[in-house]
C-alpha cells in the first residue's frame, strides 16, 4: 500500500496492523482498533397472555441483540439485563420496547404489543354517552305538563322522571338511573323503562313503568308508590292494586274525574285499561267500525268531554264515554299525506295530546313531524317536514325533528315534544314556533372518518365479514356504513337523510330506516330495509338491488346461511321468513299476521311477540330475540320452535339456566364459533351470554382507566368476529368488547 490513507469497512470490531518497511529492509509496525457499534435489534416482543381480565398479570418477554439499554413505557421503566417482566394493565395498553446501543448518537428500535383487557368496552367509531348522564336525556318517551307550566319527562333510557321548569331548569324528580321497582322518595325509587306519563289536577304524576308491568304514582314531592300491578308479573287480570296485571303498559292519560286510561301490548287482548283513583283496574269495551279491534296501540289522550283518542297503528281512533269507537283519521298504510279522515296518512305515530279546543296533536315519529287533527278529522302538518330529520329550531316546516315521541300541551296551547332522536325536549308555540327547551342533539351526524371523528345517527343492526370489517345499518341516516378493523368509517350505500327505495350503486341507492345487516361468505351484504318493507342486497362493490318485497311489515333482524338463504324477523307480523337467493319467500315460523303469542311448535303453530334479532349457527339453527316476550327462541331448519331461555312475559334481570333466567328487552343476538349466543338486553343495558345448554350469564363490563366515560347505555345490534370480539351498536357509536 502506498499513500497516506485507506478506506476500510469492517463488519465488526477489528484491529488493524500497519507495517512500514524502509529501503534497507528495516520494518516498523503500529496497531489501531476500529470499534464497530452495531444497530440494536429486537427479534421478538410478546405478551403472554395477550387477553386477560382486569387486574390479572401478563408477562412481557423479548429477545434482543446489540443493545446496552432497554426500557418499556407505561410505567414499566428500565429493563436492561433481563428478558421478561410481569405487568398488570387495568385497560387495553400498548407497550413499546425501546432498545439503544452504545454509540454516541442513540439509535432506537421499537416493537409494539397490545394487551387487551377482557370485558373492557372500547369505542371503535362514532360517539357514545355514559348511562345516567346528568346533563342530558337518554330516551325521552312520554311527557306531561302541569298547571304551572312544568314539564315532566319519562326518560326511559335513564329510568328516571325529569322535571323541567318553564325556564328550562332540569332536575330529577324520581329515580336513580338504576333499573328496579322500589317505591320511595326521589332517588330512592327505581323504575324499569318508564314510558308514558300523565298529571292530574292535584299535580300527581302517573307513570307506565313498562318493563315492570306496573302503574306508578308520584306526588309533587317525589314520593313514588305502585298504584296498580305487580312488578315483574305480566298478565291482563282486572282487579284492585297489586291484584291487577298489565302487559307492557305504554301510554297513559287522565280524565276529568281522575280516572286513568292505559294502553298496553294488545297481544293477549285488553289493549286499553281503566284505573279509578282507588286503584280499581277494569277493561273498557269499545264497539264500532275500524277501531273496535285495537292491535297496535301507543299513545292515548282524553278531551274535556272524556272522549278517548288512541294511536292504533297508522290510525287515530276516537272512543266515546259510551264505548263507541270510530276512526278519526289515518288509514292502514303508512305515509305523510295531509287530508281529511282516511285520506290522511301517518307513519308510526306514537304520542298524542288534545288541547282546550279539542284539536289533537300527534307525534308522527316515522315522519319526524308533529301533525294537527281537528275534531272533524282534518289533518295538517303543524311543524317539521316529512322525511327531513334534524334538530333545527324554526317555524312550521322550517323546524326539524328526529323521532319525536311523547307530546303534551299546556293551558296556553304550547306543545312540548320529546325529540327522542335528538335527546331533547322541544317547545312549540301555538303559532308553530319551535325552540329547544332542554337537552341537546348530542353528536349525531353522517360524517365519514376514523374512530370518534365519524358520526352516526342511531346505528342498529351490525354484521362482520371474514376480514373483520363491520357493516352497520345507520338507521336514522338511512345508509349502510362500513367500518374497517382500524375504525375507518365510510358510507357503502345510501345518501344520508335521503329516504327512498331506489336501487343503484353507492350513494345513488336509497333506503328508508334500515335496521339489520347480514354478510355472506362472498362479501354480499343483506339489509332489512324496514321503512320500505323490503330486503335489499349489496355487492362488495356497493351495487344495491331488491331481493324480496311485497309481504313484509316491520323488518328488523336478518341473517344469511352458507347457501345464501336469508332469514328475517318481522316484528309487526310476529313472523320469521326465509328468502331464497332467487327471492322466493316462505314462512319458517310464526303466524304471518299481527296476532302474537309465545307458544312453541312447528311453523305457523309457534307464536312470537315482536321478534327483533336473529342469528344462525353452523348447524343451521336460528336464534331469535323475542323482545316483548323477553325470551330467546330457537328454530331448527325444519321450523321447530322452542324457548331456549327466559319465560314469556316474565321480564327481569336474573342469570340462570333456561326458564330461570330473565331478560328485560332482548334486542340483538349473535352466535360465535363455539355456539355461544350473545344478546344485547336493551332494557337492562347489558350483554348476556347463553351457552348451548341454555346457561345465561351477564358479561361484566370494565370501563378501564382512561375510558371511564364509556358504558353500555342502550345496546341494540351485536356481532362477533372469528376471534370472539363483540361489536355493539349503542347510542350513536359502535363499541368493542372481548368477553
Amino acid at each position: 500500500m502506498t499513500g497516506s490513507s485507506k478506506n476500510v469497512s469492517p463488519a465488526s470490531t477489528t484491529t488493524y496492523t500497519l507495517t512500514a518497511t524502509s529501503a534497507s529492509g528495516v520494518t516498523s509496525t503500529a496497531q489501531f482498533t476500529v470499534t464497530v457499534v452495531l444497530p440494536p435489534a429486537i427479534s421478538s416482543f410478546i405478551a403472554t397472555p395477550s387477553i386477560l381480565t382486569s387486574g390479572a398479570a401478563a408477562v412481557l418477554s423479548w429477545t434482543t441483540s446489540n443493545t446496552t439499554t432497554l426500557s418499556i413505557n407505561n410505567g414499566v421503566g428500565t429493563v436492561t439485563g433481563i428478558t421478561s417482566i410481569s405487568v398488570m394493565p387495568v385497560a387495553t395498553t400498548t407497550y413499546t420496547l425501546t432498545a439503544a446501543n452504545a454509540a454516541g448518537t442513540m439509535v432506537t428500535s421499537t416493537a409494539i404489543v397490545t394487551v387487551t383487557v377482557q370485558n373492557q368496552l372500547a369505542l371503535l367509531a362514532g360517539t357514545v354517552r355514559s348511562q345516567g348522564s346528568a346533563a342530558s336525556f337518554d330516551y325521552p318517551a312520554g311527557s306531561a305538563v302541569d298547571a304551572s307550566g312544568n314539564v315532566y319527562v319519562a326518560d326511559a333510557g335513564n329510568n328516571t322522571i325529569e322535571k323541567i321548569t318553564p325556564a328550562g331548569v332540569v332536575t330529577t324528580l324520581a329515580g336513580s338511573g338504576i333499573i328496579g321497582s322500589a317505591d320511595g322518595t326521589g332517588t330512592a325509587a327505581t323504575f324499569s323503562k318508564p314510558t308514558g306519563i300523565a298529571v292530574d289536577a292535584s299535580g300527581n304524576l302517573y307513570v307506565t313503568d313498562t318493563n315492570n308491568d306496573t302503574i306508578r304514582k308520584i306526588t309533587p314531592g317525589g314520593g313514588v308508590t305502585t298504584l296498580a300491578g305487580s312488578a315483574g308479573v305480566q298478565g291482563t287480570t282486572d282487579g284492585t292494586g297489586s291484584a291487577a296485571r298489565f302487559n307492557y303498559p305504554i301510554g297513559i292519560a287522565a280524565d276529568s274525574a281522575g280516572n286513568l286510561f292505559v294502553t298496553q301490548d294488545a297481544t293477549n287482548g285488553k289493549p286499553i285499561r281503566k284505573i279509578t283513583p282507588g286503584g280499581v283496574v277494569t277493561t273498557p269495551v269499545s264497539t264500532g267500525g275500524g277501531c273496535s279491534q285495537l292491535f297496535a296501540v301507543q299513545g292515548i289522550a282524553v278531551d274535556a268531554g272524556d272522549n278517548l283518542y288512541v294511536v292504533n297503528g297508522y290510525l287515530i281512533c276516537r272512543i266515546t264515554p259510551a264505548g263507541v269507537s270510530a276512526v278519526l283519521a289515518g288509514g292502514y298504510y303508512n305515509g305523510s299525506a295531509d287530508g281529511t279522515g282516511s285520506t290522511a296518512q301517518f307513519n308510526n305515530p306514537i304520542g298524542i295530546t288534545v288541547d282546550y279546543y279539542g284539536n289533537l296533536f300527534v307525534a308522527d315519529t316515522g315522519n319526524d313531524t308533529v301533525r294537527k287533527v281537528t275534531s272533524a278529522g282534518v289533518v295538517t302538518t303543524f311543524v317539521g317536514s316529512a322525511g327531513s330529520q334534524g334538530s333545527t329550531d324554526g317555524t312550521g316546516s322550517a323546524a326539524r325533528f328526529t323521532q319525536p315521541m311523547g307530546i303534551a300541551v299546556d293551558a296556553n296551547g304550547n306543545l312540548y315534544v320529546n325529540d327522542n332522536g335528538n335527546k331533547s325536549v322541544r317547545k312549540i308555540s301555538s303559532a308553530g314556533i319551535v325552540t329547544t327547551l332542554a337537552g341537546s342533539p348530542g353528536s349525531q351526524g353522517s360524517t365519514d372518518g376514523t374512530g370518534s371523528a365519524a358520526r352516526f345517527s342511531y346505528p342498529t343492526g351490525t354484521s362482520v365479514d371474514t376480514g373483520g370489517n363491520l357493516y352497520v345499518a345507520d338507521t336514522l341516516n338511512s345508509t349502510i356504513r362500513k367500518i374497517t378493523p382500524a375504525g375507518v368509517v365510510t358510507t357503502l350505500a345510501g345518501w344520508a337523510g335521503t329516504l327512498g327505495s331506489a336501487n343503484g350503486t353507492g350513494s345513488s341507492a336509497t333506503f328508508k330506516y334500515p335496521t339489520g345487516t347480514a354478510v355472506d361468505a362472498s362479501g354480499n351484504i343483506y339489509v332489512a330495509d324496514s321503512g320500505n318493507h323490503i330486503i335489499r342486497k349489496i355487492t362488495p362493490a356497493g351495487v344495491v338491488t331488491t331481493l324480496a318485497s311485497g309481504q313484509f311489515n316491520k323488518l328488523i333482524g336478518i341473517a344469511v346461511d352458507v347457501s345464501g338463504n336469508t332469514y328475517v324477523a318481522d316484528a309487526s307480523f310476529d313472523t320469521i321468513y326465509k328468502i331464497t337467493q332467487s327471492g322466493a319467500v316462505t314462512v319458517l315460523a310464526g303466524g304471518g299476521s299481527p296476532q302474537g303469542g309465545s307458544a312453541n311448535g312447528t311453523g305457523s303453530a309457534a307464536g312470537f311477540n315482536y321478534p327483533t334479532g336473529i342469528a344462525l349457527d353452523t348447524n343451521g339453527n336460528l336464534y331469535v330475540t323475542d323482545s316483548k316476550n323477553a325470551t330467546i327462541r330457537k328454530i331448527t331448519s325444519a321450523g321447530v320452535v322452542t324457548t331456549l331461555a327466559g319465560v314469556a312475559g316474565n321480564r327481569g334481570n336474573a342469570d340462570g339456566t333456561g326458564a330461570t333466567a330473565e331478560f328485560s328487552y332482548p334486542a340483538g343476538i349473535t352466535v360465535d364459533s363455539s355456539g355461544n349466543l350473545y344478546v344485547t338486553d336493551f332494557g337492562n343495558a347489558s350483554v348476556r351470554k347463553i351457552t348451548p345448554s341454555g346457561v345465561v350469564t351477564t358479561i361484566p363490563v370494565n370501563a378501564g382507566a382512561g375510558t371511564s366515560s364509556i358504558s353500555l347505555d342502550a345496546p341494540v345490534g351485536i356481532a362477533v368476529d372469528s376471534s370472539g370480539k363483540l361489536y355493539i351498536t349503542d347510542d350513536n357509536g359502535v363499541l368493542t368488547l372481548v368477553p
